[in-house]
This record gives C-alpha cells, structure tokens and sequence, in this order.
C-alpha cells in the first residue's frame, strides 16, 4: 500500500498507544474517530522510542500489562493500520534542534521531531506538547477531553 498523504498520518504518542490497545476509555471521541479513520488507511503511526518507553515505563511497575512485555509489544505493534516509524538519523537531529520552548525529555522529542518530519498529527494527552502544537510548531490532537 502507497504511504498515506501526510495530512491524513497519525503519530500516536506513547501513553495513546498503550490506551488504545488496552482499550482504555481516556481516549476522547475525536482522538478516536481520527485513529479509526487512519485504521483503513493504514496511516497510523508509532515511533520506535515508544516501544522503549512503553518497557521503560513496564519496567519501573508504573503500568502491567496482561502478557509479557515483549508479548505486548509484539500484539501492539500488529494492530491494523499501525506500522512502527524508524528512528532516522534526521529525526535523532531534529530532536536536538526544535524550535520553541519545548521540554528536555528525549523521547518527547524525538517523537515531536517525528511528527515534524514527517508532517504528521500527533495525537497526545500531554499538555506541555499540546502548547507546543498550539504555538505553531507542530500538528497536534487532543488525545484526552481534559487536556
């Protein structure tokens, strides 16, 4: 299948993806209705440091998954429409050089610089990349009816 035209790309952030397979209700309606749109598609997206993320965040027992981890991993990854978005060498720089006030944690980053180069949405309940998006320096959708 052709690469979905950029404006219909969904980039999911870390804690959107794992809402979504776990299939938690955090998820706003439009959030929903733009990542069901993207399913046939097949232009949903999720950055390699979120696999990362995600065990990291496993790991640390702030969230337990019903299968192994890497189980998960695999399950999520294979859900239809989501393909995992490589981490370039364009994007790793791109991470270091975002305009704007944006905080420093590195996988915040590199999935806003994602997002940027591939001029996609992201889909995200964290305010502090919400701001970003609203200040014009990145695509952003609400993932959350309280962010």
């Amino acid at each position: 299948m052709p690469m979905p035209n950029s404006d219909d790309l969904l980039i999911l952030d870390t804690h959107v993806w794992i809402w979504l397979m776990e299939g938690s209700d955090r998820l706003a309606a439009p959030a929903q209705r733009r990542i069901e749109q993207a399913v046939p598609a097949e232009a949903l997206r999720v950055c390699a440091i979120s696999v990362w993320e995600a065990a990291m965040l496993e790991a640390k027992g702030r969230i337990l998954f019903n299968d192994d981890c890497t189980a998960w991993v695999r399950r999520a990854l294979a859900a239809p429409g989501l393909s995992l978005f490589a981490l370039t060498p364009e994007i790793a720089i791109a991470s270091t050089r975002l305009p704007g006030a944006l905080h420093g944690d590195p996988a915040d980053r590199l999935i806003v610089a994602t997002a940027r180069c591939c001029s996609a949405t992201l889909i995200t309940a964290d305010s502090a990349i919400l701001a970003y998006g609203k200040a014009g320096h990145v695509r952003t959708l609400s993932a959350s009816s309280s962010a």
